[in-house]
């Protein structure tokens, strides 16, 4: 019976479903995070009677066939891309994107990454890195006599001496854009990759050519909606509960079956 196999599709998409909202509402703090969303297919059908086959020697043919399905598949795990609303922190290294964009960082491999996590921190050196240590693009040096430290909305980042009136500049942070956003690779700790789906980086000045803008002293929040996740794991649940209904009609009727004489 093909009903066993296509149920067997149903309950393993809806576990996927479940997984995503997972994965979601344990990142529902997570700052940046975007949340995902789980995107299904149906299967490949059987086709027992073609739709437009001839009928009769007149040349009437069928206005639909038969054609039976066989169950469904996961084809993505999409981000909803979307701005999280701006939390203030009050740290002169947090940094809030609005917009479009993402910060590039360096990995110890030599590759570039992306994030729109502006947790920024300085190393013992004065250098700007991530939270994990991972200097950000282009490299800005504060050096060790700053007495405060301004981000504005241009990425510009200027210090300020005890012995100076004005702020010295100390270089500009610049954002990159991507063709395709939910094409890049997720890869942990709110870092993301260059893929051929995403395209490439488009590097340019906050406030240009569709770019954001940055807001020193604040943090991107995550864009999960709880109450958003608690409906959809409500109908991921109903969904498996139902599909468990057929496995086990169909368990009774290949019963049936078996005890005909």
């Amino acid at each position: 019976m093909r009903v066993l196999n296509i149920a067997a599709t149903g309950m393993e998409a809806q576990q996927t479903r479940v997984e995503v909202i997972s994965n979601n509402l344990a990142n529902m703090s997570t700052t940046a995070y975007n949340a995902r969303r789980a995107d299904f297919a149906d299967l490949h059908y059987q086709q027992v009677t073609r739709a437009g086959t001839i009928n009769a020697s007149d040349g009437t043919v069928l206005p639909a066939g038969v054609q039976l399905g066989l169950g469904v598949r996961a084809s993505a795990v999409s981000m909803k891309v979307e701005q999280g609303s701006l939390q203030a922190t009050g740290g002169n290294l947090d940094v809030a994107l609005e917009g479009r964009g993402y910060l590039e960082i360096q990995l110890p491999s030599g590759l570039s990454a992306y994030t729109r996590d502006g947790a920024l921190k300085r190393t013992g050196d004065g250098l700007i890195v991530t939270a994990d240590g991972y200097p950000v693009i282009p490299e800005i040096t504060i050096p060790d006599e700053t007495r405060e430290l301004t981000i504005n909305a241009n990425g510009e980042v200027y210090a300020y001496f005890d012995d100076q009136v004005e702020a010295q500049l100390l270089g500009q942070f610049t954002l990159v854009a991507f063709s395709n956003e939910k094409g890049l690779e997720a890869v942990g700790s709110n870092n993301y990759l260059e893929t051929a789906a995403s395209g490439q980086p488009l590097v340019g000045e906050p406030g240009t050519d569709g770019l954001g803008t940055f807001r020193q002293g604040y943090l991107e929040a995550s864009s999960v909606d709880p109450v958003r996740e608690i409906t959809e794991l409500i109908e991921a649940q109903r969904g498996y509960e139902l599909n468990s209904k057929v496995i086990t009609a169909a368990d009774q009727m290949l019963g049936a079956t078996t005890q005909i004489r």
